[in-house]
């Protein structure tokens, strides 16, 4: 009797401290990319813990994982901080990305296979699912996940680390970019047009594509956000 009821224990808690680490994740990000935890900010844990109703322990795990998806990072002497963006910052994180996309597609295209297709395609189908459902923090990281294919395949570890570190900041910019648009998430259209060229026969045409969907709206959105960074809230 007592060795049935320790089994079941066993095999739930791990699960109900990941869920619990998560919602917390869930609820930083909110804060997040809603700007009230503003770019730069100083994450307090005493604060958040408070908040949250939490110890310090499960609120650590969360920020741990935040930073890993690059919208905290740890500054010496400083702490923990939300990401910081500038107007400066994302001018010369998208040129540094089209540089990096139209590369990594150079890298990957004779190497595309099932896989490649199969996988792009079905973050392609997230992605949809989420802008259906108006739900704009998970279309942010499922239009992450999607442009995240072709690094994930190219075969070129230093590129997909690089990539990597642009996460943070590009899931501020996105979230900006649907608030200029007026629209919870991105244009369904523009990601179909970047999908079809990836599983075509045309590199020229591909690399053609990344170059316009970079600039798919980018002066309002710069316009928006320098509104916002004067106020202070990505809102």
């Amino acid at each position: 009797m007592s060795s049935d009821d320790t089994q079941p224990m066993q095999r739930i808690e791990p699960v109900k401290r990941r869920t619990f680490r998560e919602q917390i994740a869930e609820s930083l990000r909110t804060l997040i990319m809603s700007g009230e935890l503003a770019p730069g900010s100083q994450i307090i844990e005493a604060d958040l813990a408070e908040r949250f109703g939490v110890s310090r322990g499960p609120l650590r795990e969360a920020l741990r994982q935040l930073i890993e998806d690059g919208l905290l990072v740890t500054v010496p002497y400083t702490g923990t901080h939300v990401v910081d963006l500038s107007l400066k910052d994302i001018r010369e994180i998208f040129s540094l990305r089209t540089a990096l996309e139209i590369f990594a597609f150079e890298q990957v295209w004779n190497r595309r296979d099932d896989s490649f297709r199969h996988e792009l395609a079905r973050r392609h189908d997230d992605l949809l699912r989420s802008i259906q459902a108006g739900d704009d923090e998970k279309s942010i990281l499922d239009e992450l996940a999607l442009h995240s294919c072709v690094y994930e395949h190219s075969g070129h570890q230093l590129l997909l680390e690089t990539w990597m570190g642009l996460r943070g900041k590009l899931q501020l910019y996105w979230a900006a970019h649907h608030r200029a648009h007026g629209r919870r998430g991105p244009h369904p259209e523009g990601h179909r047009l970047y999908v079809e060229a990836a599983m075509g026969t045309d590199l020229n045409a591909m690399i053609t594509e990344v170059r316009e969907h970079m600039l798919r709206g980018s002066s309002k959105t710069e316009a928006f956000l320098e509104s916002s960074l004067l106020t202070g809230k990505l809102i």
